[in-house]
């Protein structure tokens, strides 16, 4: 199958390739979200060597970075009370953590959560997380360019593999919320 972007000859849909995915994503590819037919999200077998966006598009095509997205899960600290959240921005921008992010989550402070806190929350691979097969509880805070896009790659939930999504499809996910202005350039 022929991905709809980049140059990818080893595209197939997720469903088919759930041995290769984290138990959480496995689960939400399977169940599906927001009617996305499970045929529309793909995956695509990776080296885990060059999973780092910045490798990966040298890798595979600078055009990529345009329409790639990077999920980083954020701690939101308001007294003694912690409040996790994943947001997802294209990966030519950067998550404004401080600003948009911490607002939108009522925090005092925010900060990157700790590769520790984020694989252990998520089950995932720190370096493959996405926001699909999040904790069902969690905010998911997308950048509205993220969504219009026709199609996202995303992590897979390793560092083996990526996903290839309708942008519109991450809005349907538990949680999604869109946040002007939580991608800003770099």
């Amino acid at each position: 199958m022929r991905a709809p972007i980049g140059t990818f000859d080893n595209a197939a849909p997720a469903v088919d390739r759930i041995d290769l995915l984290t138990p959480p994503v496995a689960e939400a590819v399977r169940e599906g979200w927001g009617g996305v037919p499970a045929d529309r999200i793909l995956h695509v077998d990776t080296d885990p060597e060059i999973a780092d966006t910045a490798v990966f598009v040298t890798h595979h095509g600078a055009d990529l970075l345009d329409r790639s997205a990077n999920c980083v899960v954020v701690a939101g600290k308001r007294g003694g009370e912690v409040t996790l959240a994943a947001c997802v921005v294209l990966s030519r921008t950067r998550v404004d953590v401080n600003g948009a992010a911490r607002k939108h989550l009522g925090a005092r402070k925010a900060s990157f959560a700790s590769m520790d806190m984020a694989v252990g929350e998520t089950g995932m691979e720190y370096g493959g997380i996405t926001p699909v097969g999040l904790p069902a509880d969690w905010p998911l805070l997308l950048d509205p360019a993220v969504v219009d896009e026709e199609w996202v790659l995303i992590g897979s939930g390793s560092r083996r593999g990526k996903l290839i999504v309708p942008g519109k499809a991450l809005a349907a996910l538990p949680n999604a919320v869109l946040v002007e202005g939580l991608g800003i350039t770099v």
